[in-house]
This record gives structure tokens, sequence and C-alpha cells, in this order.
């Protein structure tokens, strides 16, 4: 009777309601060794001015994720296609607000340094070797729930006392010269760096 569920693939319960965006982890070959490219925000910018981030942005109705991160890549950094070798998907980030980042290795060919203004302040690499051998700082956020002011707290146990769950949310850094890699960025790479072995 529910032999249809043999060959279903679960999901996670309300991954509708996700925002899902798409980044890449550029990788730029120098003499001493592959560099990641990193991008700092434009101050003009409503989400996150000035921030250190890698080349991405949400992603475009039929677009697969692959697509936004290399489409967002090309219109930041004002590349051609030939000018990106992209290798394929990392490990992907969900946040506790809902959002969801799926990132992806590429290689940038012939980058001369150039970018976008309207979204891009300014454009700077690191090694791949440091974070190789530089664990990352980790900080820990508390979350936990407030329920809004109309919810029914006459219906379920304790009322107003209800024990609701508690949790931490790690929050990783790099310190790099005078470079604060933090946050979503910091985490995606700490966490795909064991994909990036040369």
């Amino acid at each position: 009777m529910f032999e249809h569920l043999n060959h279903r693939i679960p999901k996670r319960i309300e991954q509708e309601q996700e925002r899902v965006s798409a980044v890449l982890i550029p990788l730029i070959q120098k003499e001493d060794g592959y560099h990641i490219l990193f991008e700092v925000r434009s101050e003009k910018l409503n989400h996150q001015p000035g921030e250190i981030c890698f080349p991405g942005g949400r992603m475009e109705p039929g677009e697969t994720s692959a697509e936004t991160a290399v489409r967002e890549t090309k219109e930041e950094l004002l590349i051609e296609e030939n000018n990106l070798k992209f290798y394929g998907p990392l490990d992907y980030f969900l946040s506790p607000a809902g959002f969801r980042v799926e990132p992806f290795l590429g290689e940038l060919i012939d980058y001369q340094g150039q970018f976008s203004r309207d979204e891009v302040q300014s454009v700077f690499t690191v090694p791949l070797e440091f974070f190789q051998e530089t664990k990352p700082d980790l900080y820990y956020n508390r979350i936990d729930f407030r329920p809004g002011e109309v919810f029914p707290f006459e219906d379920i146990p304790g009322g107003k006392n209800y024990p609701w769950a508690e949790g931490s949310y790690e929050v990783a850094f790099y310190r790099y010269d005078d470079y604060i890699i933090w946050g979503m960025t910091a985490k995606i790479l700490s966490y795909n760096l064991k994909y990036l072995q040369i």
C-alpha cells in the first residue's frame, strides 16, 4: 500500500521556504601556489556592505545553483566563460534564519584583478596554504525561541513557562593581515577545505 515510499528521497520539512543562494570559491594559481580570491562588498549595497565574501548571489527562477554561482562570478569579476574553470559542488551551508548557500569550486584563468564597482569595493587573495595551516577561531552565538505576542500559550503545557529548546550557533573567524574573514564565508571555507587538498 505504501510502496511508493521505497524510492522516495526525503527532503527537509519547510525546504520550499528556504532562500537559496550560490557562491563560488575562486582559486587563482600564482608562483607560490594556489590562492583564494575574496571580494569586499561595496559600501553602496544595502545588504552586508563592506563585508568579505565569495562571488555569488540569489538563485533566479529556472536556474540551477551551479548556474547561479557562474553567472554571479562573471558579473562581479567581469570575466567571460573561458576565464573560469568550473570544478564542482562543495558542502552547502544552512543558516538558522532559513537560507541555504550552495558553494562551488572554480579556478580563475588569466584574471587581471577587475571587478564590478556596483557590487564590489575591492578584491584580494589569500594563499590556500594559510587556510590549510590555520584553524579558524570559533565563537558561539546563543539561539533561543521567542514566541510572538499572539502565540496561544494557553494551549500548551506550562503556558508562558514552557521550556523552549535552546542551542548555539558556531561562528568562525580567520584573521589574515588586516582582513577579517568571518561568518558564513569562513564557515563554508573551513568545512570544505578537505576538498581543496592539492
